[in-house]
């Protein structure tokens, strides 16, 4: 099988290289090596997957030195009031563990970058942010923040980085945060999902049109980025479905015998973390229904190579980015209240 890269992921844990990491037997390599510590846990609802890459951990995952932090809440739903709070409490902690080291004081600066297009609402949560901090802002004025969203490149015919730098220049901040959308190999990620490093970013990277990269080595600022998932490749969203059909069937088929079928007065379907032997659907779809979600997802994009790429969101992606924006701004203003 041909292999064609289209990585379209943000999410550090999801890339590759640190997906074949989380194996046990590289769990013992990285043990040894401690080029990339990662260690995960929970928070109440909130799963808390740290990774700490350093420079011999850069050259094993490609990835640049630092430190990436994700939160997410797989049942998350738009709904979810209590979810999102535990998000907003369990961010602002990081946010407030992260820059640490920066020794950010009252009397320091902050500018805060909101990127992407507001006029294409998966693509807004940057702006939205600068938008609710603004509000927020008004009522409770704090002096150390300075809030922009430049557009993008289409819009302003200048590269982002261009207008940050020029802010930075100027106003002489003792940190940037950019706040953009990031794209996820997940459909469970989606829109249920924060990351936050201290290594910058590339604006555009995850759907194929990478910008100048915004970053402490570019500005010579520390840059913190945070990110929500906002969008997922067509493909992986078909491989989900498939690999739910195929788990499904064959946990029926597993529990055809046992008792606990009998009890069962509802569609039952294994979760995630369920294991599930896949040779049971075999007989029915024959040897591709074996195959690892991976080998699925580049099958599909072999068969698509030759069409143009769908980019998907969820249909209430407005209202997961007003959610979005409003936590963004809460947890921000409370992590500058705690410096």
């Amino acid at each position: 099988m041909t292999e064609i890269n289209w990585s379209r992921t943000d999410l550090i844990d999801e890339s590759e290289q640190v997906v074949a990491h989380q194996t046990q037997k590289n769990k013992r390599t990285l043990e040894e090596t401690a080029g990339v510590i990662l260690e995960e846990w929970d928070e109440q609802r909130v799963k808390v997957t740290r990774v700490t890459v350093n420079e011999e951990g850069s050259k094993q995952i490609d990835k640049k030195v630092g430190t990436y932090i994700t939160l997410s809440i797989p049942s998350l739903t738009v709904d979810d009031t209590d979810g999102l709070q535990q998000l907003e409490k369990v961010l602002s902690k990081h946010l407030k563990s992260l820059h640490e080291p920066l020794k950010i004081d009252k009397q320091d600066r902050v500018l805060v970058i909101g990127l992407g297009n507001k006029t294409i609402t998966p693509d807004a949560i940057g702006p939205f942010a600068i938008d609710a901090m603004q509000k927020q802002f008004e009522e409770e004025r704090n002096e150390q923040f300075i809030m922009y969203a430049p557009g993008v490149t289409g819009q302003s015919g200048f590269e982002t980085k261009e207008f940050v730098e020029a802010l930075v220049n100027k106003i002489k901040p003792a940190l940037v945060i950019v706040i953009d959308a990031l794209a996820t190999r997940s459909s469970e990620r989606l829109c249920r999902t924060i990351q936050v490093t201290d290594t910058g970013i590339h604006p555009g990277s995850g759907v194929g049109n990478e910008r100048a990269e915004i970053s402490k080595e570019s500005l010579g600022v520390p840059v913190t980025a945070i990110g929500i998932p906002t969008v997922v490749e067509a493909t992986v969203l078909l491989a989900d479905a498939i690999d739910t059909v195929f788990r499904t069937i064959a946990g029926k088929i597993a529990e055809k015998n046992a008792p606990s079928s009998k009890l069962s007065v509802t569609s039952w379907q294994p979760s995630a973390s369920t294991p599930i032997d896949y040779e049971l659907v075999k007989p029915i779809f024959g040897e591709w229904s074996t195959w690892t979600k991976a080998d699925r997802v580049q099958l599909l994009e072999e068969i698509f190579h030759s069409r143009e790429r769908l980019i998907v969101t969820p249909k209430e992606c407005d209202i997961w980015l007003t959610h979005y924006a409003l936590l963004a701004s809460n947890s921000l203003f409370r992590w500058i209240k705690a410096t």
